[in-house]
């Protein structure tokens, strides 16, 4: 093992490494993928709690049973204008570097530690530290120990690599027995800005698992779309019917752990129960994208362990299909975690109803899986996924 002094640095002769990052105290740690120009492309290539994978594997975080950091790197999946992996820690506002009782960056291989760097924390003012980095030298990978510092936290370190963090306001949830709606902020341009406080699904990125715990809280699921779609105006416009406003609506498919099966929508006035079997409700039916909140579906996340899987979908209840225009978003709002949020895209109009998600129970935890298929109903959606319903026309 190599005990590194600042700046020193160290060859890496193995593809796969694990970075682990010890500071005794709670820390948040990300890692940076970075290129030429010492800057990120996009949001992929930050890696931390609330995206901790990138889009071809190459870096992934995790942390370990005593609550380190630790981020399992492929080298050889790094794509060749990659020049640099630099990897950080933030406290909170209020805590300083100084406040921590230790702080280290080790490189593992094989299960071995191959190289260490301990940072003297001694009356460090720094809110934020570039801990080191994983640079290309010719044919080879070395790392370098750094422990650079910055005052302001991780927003001025994040935005030294380029990225551009989303500022938000606080927002609030107010629960009752009924459960009222959250009042939100939406980013108007997600895909050029990262948001430490959401994760996004995609086709590159389609899969994230919380933690297990012994109560999620009220899980919310909300729906929010284009509410001014554009009217075609004129006689036939009219007389086709096209000049109707899409009415979007949020449902469920849900899985009890005892195997019965549930629909949740506002079709048939099914909107289910927080509290007694099936454990989840729709609380609102927004008819035209006009209410500010758009439309929530609650999960009681007391009663996770009896269920096994709620699959959301949403579907074209009036209007024509056009899925271009209506620019629907849905997130997944669990307590104490990111925001988690898919957007529907690649659309195929003559499809009236996509799948959007499955949260999956998995041995108590929850996998949430973006599917973002497009089907001409539910029919057809219940034998793609292999729900076993009897269906019947209905009525909102």
């Amino acid at each position: 093992m190599i005990n590194l002094t600042l700046g020193a640095n160290t060859i890496i002769n193995h593809n796969d490494i694990i970075v682990k990052i010890s500071s005794g105290l709670p820390v948040d740690a990300s890692a940076f993928r970075l290129f030429a120009n010492d800057k990120v492309k996009d949001d992929l290539d930050m890696v931390f709690y609330g995206q901790p994978n990138n889009e071809n594997g190459s870096i992934s975080w995790k942390q370990d049973h005593n609550k380190n950091h630790e981020f399992i790197v492929n080298l050889s999946k790094l794509a060749n204008d990659v020049t640099k992996v630099a990897f950080t820690i933030s406290c909170d506002e209020y805590q300083p570097i100084s406040q921590l009782s230790n702080l280290s960056i080790q490189i593992i291989a094989n299960n071995q530690v191959i190289a260490v760097g301990e940072v003297d924390i001694t009356d460090r003012p720094e809110k934020a530290l570039i801990m080191g980095e994983i640079y290309r030298r010719n044919s080879e990978w070395k790392f370098r120990f750094i422990a650079q510092g910055f005052n302001g936290g991780l927003k001025p370190l994040a935005e030294n690599f380029g990225v551009n963090i989303v500022d938000e306001e606080n927002s609030s949830e107010t629960i009752t027995n009924q459960v009222s709606n959250a009042n939100q902020v939406n980013n108007s341009n997600p895909s050029s800005k990262v948001n430490l406080n959401k994760i996004s699904l995609s086709k590159y990125k389609t899969m994230v698992s919380l933690d297990k715990q012994d109560n999620y809280g009220m899980i919310g699921i909300n729906l929010n779309w284009n509410k001014s779609n554009k009217e075609q105006k004129g006689f036939l416009s009219s007389f086709l019917n096209i000049n109707k406003k899409i009415d979007l609506d949020l449902a469920a498919f849900v899985r009890l752990k005892d195997k019965s099966i549930y629909v949740i929508q506002a079709l048939g006035n099914t909107f289910g129960s927080l509290n007694s079997p099936c454990y989840v409700q729709l609380m609102e039916d927004d008819r035209n994208g006009s209410n500010k909140n758009d439309e929530w579906i609650y999960i009681n996340g007391k009663y996770w362990k009896q269920i096994d899987e709620v699959l959301i979908y949403t579907f074209i209840y009036e209007g024509v299909p056009n899925w271009n225009q209506i620019d629907a978003t849905v997130s997944v709002q669990v307590p104490g975690q990111p925001e988690i949020e898919t957007q529907l895209t690649e659309g195929n109009n003559k499809n009236r109803l996509c799948a959007i998600v499955q949260l999956k129970n998995d041995k108590g935890a929850i996998k949430i899986q973006r599917l973002n298929k497009y089907f001409r109903g539910q029919r057809e959606l219940a034998h793609a996924y292999r729900w076993n319903f009897r269906w019947q026309a209905g009525r909102k």
